[in-house]
């Protein structure tokens, strides 16, 4: 169980960075 929470937080960021990126690519 607590992978699965581990996985979803390291998913979660990995999706924000993402978008982030997209959104400001500059900030790279």
């Amino acid at each position: 169980m607590t992978e699965l929470i581990l996985g979803g937080v390291v998913a979660a960021g990995l999706l924000l960075y993402l978008l982030r990126a997209l959104v400001r690519p500059e900030d790279l």
